[in-house]
């Protein structure tokens, strides 16, 4: 069976400082274009897979400049919406700052994005069923509920008219601290979790709300502690027994150096049991949009019928060369390319 995707999310316009400076002493900024979901379209139509994405952007040069960007990276856009100033008044697009961090000094996003078309959108006017006509599997995320209650309402409809209609539904929590509190976040990611087929990008703490603290232990001092095997494990089988539904879990774990060397390995809950890949450690020349190509490469080899181990090796490895790339999105057209990052034969301890 022909695999067809389809993603929903807001695409940005994204201004960088050029030679790693700081935006209070940037004289000229690198446009580019992202946002995660648009990122996990992208790298899943440069290898191959027939991959669509749903947006709302303004019907000025920007907008039609993100679309055609994605065009031109095989991302069909025949959904996407062009708003007019009297669909949505503040008729703009989304915008973030990156400042790229250097050695000991981190990279800092700055936001710029409330009011954006995409936000403002009443997205009651889209007929869900209509969206998903010919398509096997949609992803979303946590950001896009997080932007207005119009998303978040469509967020679900969509959720559950996918699980109508019996398509892999996919979901990354990606928690954004700037777009609402962790209680918000958790509230609504867990009434999402009875529609989702595969999880994707928990954290360290839990999904849902009930007597117990489920974060004790995975946090000190403010800082969220790296799971070992075990713990993971365990985190994964307490998802499984209560959400029956779900056939897969899987989060990358970050382990940052400095700013310019991380090291990344993941777990993965498949058909009861815990897989863990391999530590990869490697050099950034651009860390934005490591977790979506993360997510990229498992949605891939799950499609491509990878066995397990293989599944979130290729998803590690997708990441792993994602920081390799300047923009937002893996634009990795050979998944041989992948799989030799996978397979290559190196000293991973430190």
């Amino acid at each position: 069976m022909t695999q067809k995707f389809i993603t929903i999310g807001e695409i940005m316009l994204r201004l960088t400082p050029p030679n790693y400076d700081k935006i209070r002493a940037a004289t000229s900024f690198e446009a580019s274009y992202g946002g995660s979901e648009a990122n996990i379209a992208l790298a899943l139509a440069n290898l191959g897979i027939d991959s669509t994405f749903f947006t709302v952007v303004p019907d000025n040069s920007l907008g039609k400049s993100a679309v055609r960007m994605l065009r031109s990276n095989d991302v069909h856009c025949k959904p996407v919406i062009l708003s007019t100033p009297e669909e949505t008044p503040t008729h703009r697009l989304g915008t973030y700052y990156l400042e790229t961090g250097y050695g000991i000094r981190p990279s800092k996003v700055t936001y710029d994005r409330k009011h954006s078309a995409f936000t403002e959108y009443d997205y009651s006017r889209v007929d869900a069923d209509a969206l998903l006509e010919g398509f096997t599997w949609l992803h979303m995320s946590g950001i896009t509920p997080a932007l207005s209650a119009s998303c978040a309402d469509f967020t679900l409809r969509v959720m559950r008219k996918a699980k109508e209609r019996g398509l892999t539904v996919s979901f990354d929590g990606n928690f954004r601290s700037t777009l609402w509190t962790w209680d918000e976040a958790r509230d609504f990611c867990t009434s999402c979790l009875p529609y989702v087929d595969v999880l994707l990008g928990i954290e360290p703490y839990h999904l849902w709300r009930d007597d117990s603290d489920h974060s004790k232990g995975d946090v000190k001092d403010g800082i969220p502690l790296q799971p070992d095997y075990d713990t993971q494990a365990g985190v994964f089988g307490e998802f499984v027994r209560r959400y029956t539904n779900l056939k897969c879990i899987a989060r990358h774990v970050r382990y940052a150096h400095s700013g310019s060397e991380n090291s990344l390995k993941a777990y993965m809950w498949l058909g009861g049991k815990t897989y863990e890949s391999r530590l990869f450690t490697f050099n950034i020349l651009d860390r934005v949009g490591g977790g979506d190509a993360f997510a990229s490469g498992l949605i891939y080899a799950m499609m491509k019928g990878y066995n397990p181990q293989d599944m979130v090796n290729f998803a590690v490895a997708s990441s792993v060369i994602k920081h390799t790339i300047r923009g937002d999105g893996n634009i990795t057209d050979d998944a041989e390319s992948i799989r030799n990052i996978m397979n290559m034969n190196y000293d991973i301890k430190r």
